[in-house]
């Protein structure tokens, strides 16, 4: 189910939502709850660490829509109500790569 959510939100963000506040979002993960009201939506903004006052505006204006176009594209009894949480995973990995990056720059210069 969460795989469907987040392919279906995918393609809603892409094809549907217009909003320019929310054109760099990708989503990373979908978590469901055991009963299905529930669904949180993990995401990013590209080419940054943090997410932005204008995203989160953006995502928070589009929440109901999108739900609404999920419930009718996927047809379900209850349409999980949907928040948006950043993923900090890929800010985590970014620093990493820096950071490595910086030790072999110190290493080749030894």
């Amino acid at each position: 189910m969460a795989e469907q959510i987040m392919a279906e939100v995918s393609e809603i963000f892409f094809s549907e939502v217009k909003d320019p506040r929310v054109h760099a979002l990708t989503i990373t993960a979908v978590k469901v709850s055991a009963d299905l009201r529930n669904a949180k939506i993990f995401f990013v903004e590209m080419g940054k660490d943090e997410c932005s006052l204008e995203m989160r505006a953006g995502l928070d204006h589009a929440t109901n829509f999108v739900r609404r176009e999920l419930g009718r594209r996927m047809q379900l009894r209850f349409v999980p109500q949907i928040s948006f949480v950043h993923d900090q995973s890929f800010g985590y990995g970014s620093r990493i790569d820096k950071i490595l990056a910086e030790i072999a720059k110190t290493e080749n210069l030894e």
